[in-house]
């Protein structure tokens, strides 16, 4: 009996507040885009995407995720209170959600088309070499306990050519790299424990790369 999992777009609400085991089995689906039951494999439909929310971690009935399981996220990103005036907003149109006007925008096939224009986009030898620094250095610095995997190489690539291609190009530039290193990176780099003694973060970390190493010159 296929569950909600086989769906295009999955979303985990409050992840951390799932049993370590459902966390687990997330991520056979997450990474290989299928599904093993009793030994039989089941492929998920294309496109497949998971949004998951977790709430603050350390509270009473949650299971932090694990390296692994964070890995398999692509982006991060974290929320905020609402300011006053979109509290407003929100108070102003709750009675929608009791008859939600939904109306479909876009369908699978452009879904895959997009993804497909994503993928041709350009990316110079000194890009590459731009984004195989960064995750170098970020590896190698002293206040790092865990760097990021190859997936978050291959994160930074990929989201760098979408931001490329909003912004018009079909061709990366280390500004769209700059863009989206920290919701790529942020979640795949831990500090050590005397950094964080210290109140040094992961995003701290990633200011120093971004700072220290060298940022290719136009036309290279």
């Amino acid at each position: 009996i296929q569950g909600p999992i086989f769906a295009n777009v999955v979303l985990a609400d409050e992840l951390n507040r799932t049993t370590p085991r459902t966390q687990s089995a997330m991520l056979e689906s997450m990474q290989e885009r299928q599904v093993t039951v009793d030994g039989e494999t089941h492929l998920l439909a294309k496109p497949f995407m998971v949004i998951a929310t977790q709430v603050h971690a350390g509270g009473e009935g949650t299971y932090p995720l694990t390296d692994v399981q964070l890995d398999r996220f692509l982006l991060r990103v974290s929320s905020r209170y609402s300011t006053k005036e979109e509290e407003k907003m929100i108070l102003g149109r709750i009675d929608e959600n009791d008859a939600p006007q939904i109306k479909p925008h876009t369908d699978t096939t452009e879904i895959l088309q997009m993804q497909a224009l994503a993928q041709a986009v350009h990316i110079s030898e000194a890009v590459l070499d731009y984004i195989v620094a960064l995750v170098d250095f970020l590896r190698a610095d002293t206040d790092t306990l865990l760097g990021p995997s190859s997936r978050g190489s291959i994160g930074l690539l990929k989201c760098a050519r979408v931001a490329a291609l909003l912004d018009g190009r079909d061709y990366v530039i280390p500004d769209d790299v700059h863009a989206v290193v920290r919701p790529v990176l942020a979640h795949r780099v831990r500090v050590t424990p005397e950094a964080e003694i210290d109140d040094l973060t992961s995003d701290v970390v990633l200011d120093r790369a971004l700072d220290q190493v060298s940022v290719p010159k136009p036309g290279l």
